[in-house]
């Protein structure tokens, strides 16, 4: 992940925490409603806690992380059980988990790196897995007014990358926008990928 960017979650992570979005609620639903009952499920990105808590909510084992210990750290005193800190490339689990919920985390990671990335996240899918994670859309990577790194992907690039990262037995795309934590809305890409079985 981009340093200045972790360092930003790192300095503002209590800030960061008392914003609750409530706008994902529906695409969190219809994500676990493609899961069995219990399934296992590896959170990344966790932020402060609230998917993992509607989750868990939902009688789901939830494995929560996030690449910034005090985020970790806020998340773990709001769920009262820990929260690991664990960054996308440390991942190294095979057939291991149900599913991967990755909200508005890996729009963090370097355009040259995101195969990689997923590449490791489909490894950790069991058979069958199902895997989310959003997106700003867009065309060039840049940083925000808050000088976080994005890659901005398009639906056309982002497909290209899903596909060098493995095979999959389906992959879908919707658009849609949301308020950013400053302030700004953007576009962004939602996408659910099935790993084959």
């Amino acid at each position: 992940m981009d340093e200045q960017t972790l360092q930003f979650y790192r300095s503002n992570a209590q800030a960061y925490a008392w914003r609750e979005i409530t706008s994902r609620q529906a695409r969190l639903t219809a994500f676990l409603a493609l899961l069995p009952p219990g399934a296992t499920i590896l959170e990344l990105g966790c932020g402060a806690g609230g998917d993992t808590a509607e989750m868990l909510a939902r009688g789901f084992d939830v494995r929560a992380t996030d690449g910034s210990p005090e985020m970790a750290e806020v998340a773990s005193k709001r769920l009262g059980r820990p929260v690991e800190t664990l960054l996308f490339h440390e991942l190294d689990e095979v057939d291991a988990y149900d599913a991967v919920w990755a909200n508005a985390c890996l729009l963090h990671v370097p355009r040259e790196q995101l195969a990689t990335v997923l590449s490791l996240i489909r490894c950790a899918l069991r058979p069958g897995g199902v895997f989310f994670a959003s997106y700003k859309e867009g065309d060039a990577a840049g940083r925000d007014a808050l000088d976080r790194y994005y890659n901005y992907p398009s639906q056309e690039w982002l497909r290209t990358t899903y596909a060098e990262a493995g095979s999959w037995s389906s992959l879908s795309m919707e658009r849609g926008e949301v308020r950013g934590f400053d302030d700004k809305m953007a576009s962004m890409l939602f996408a659910v990928a099935q790993k084959g079985r």
